[in-house]
């Protein structure tokens, strides 16, 4: 079975966005060595799992840039979750509404995992379904104080089991849990 996994910038005090609702707190720190990780990171997977705000993103800026990663990015199959978004104009992109029904079925299909990046409302529906079945939180050394919180609104405890860390030069490191 395919698994689901889960990979964002948090900071320190686990923010994804500053109190503007911004994420420019962690392009700063995003060098070389991270952008081979991420790589790397996509050569595991052959879907990328967005929620519709993430996907708007990455469908305005990632077609136009060029490099190992973009190409990646742009040719690897990509389904968006949305209830809104009618159009999909990014190659290799579907739409989806139903966040259970379509990963219980793209889990089963053969094929390599899936990567959810950012997304995280999307994150946070497959956290409360129980579907995700490896987090990789890039954690920034940076505290902001206020902003929206990874895990928010949950009223149930989920039990991690650390399996492997990652440091950078720039400080960042990856903390990849599974469920317990």
């Amino acid at each position: 079975m395919r698994k689901v996994i889960l990979s964002i910038f948090v900071s320190l005090d686990g923010r994804i966005e500053n109190a503007t609702g911004q994420q420019d707190w962690n392009i700063d720190v995003f060098d070389d060595e991270m952008e081979r990780y991420a790589a790397e990171q996509l050569d595991e997977v052959d879907t990328l799992l967005l929620g519709r705000r993430t996907y708007e993103l990455f469908a305005r800026d990632w077609p136009a840039e060029t490099g190992e990663v973009a190409d990646k990015m742009n040719g690897i199959d990509k389904v968006v979750f949305s209830r809104t978004l009618t159009q999909a104009t990014w190659r290799n992109t579907r739409i989806a509404t139903d966040v259970a029904l379509e990963i219980t079925a793209l889990r089963n299909r053969p094929g390599k995992d899936m990567l959810i990046y950012g997304s995280a409302e999307l994150a946070r529906d497959l956290m409360r379904l129980g579907l995700i079945d490896e987090y990789r939180l890039w954690v920034h050394p940076v505290v902001l104080g206020d902003g929206t919180p990874l895990f928010e609104n949950f009223k149930d405890r989920i039990d991690l089991k650390l399996v492997d860390t990652r440091v950078f030069d720039t400080g960042v490191c990856i903390l990849r849990y599974r469920p317990a």
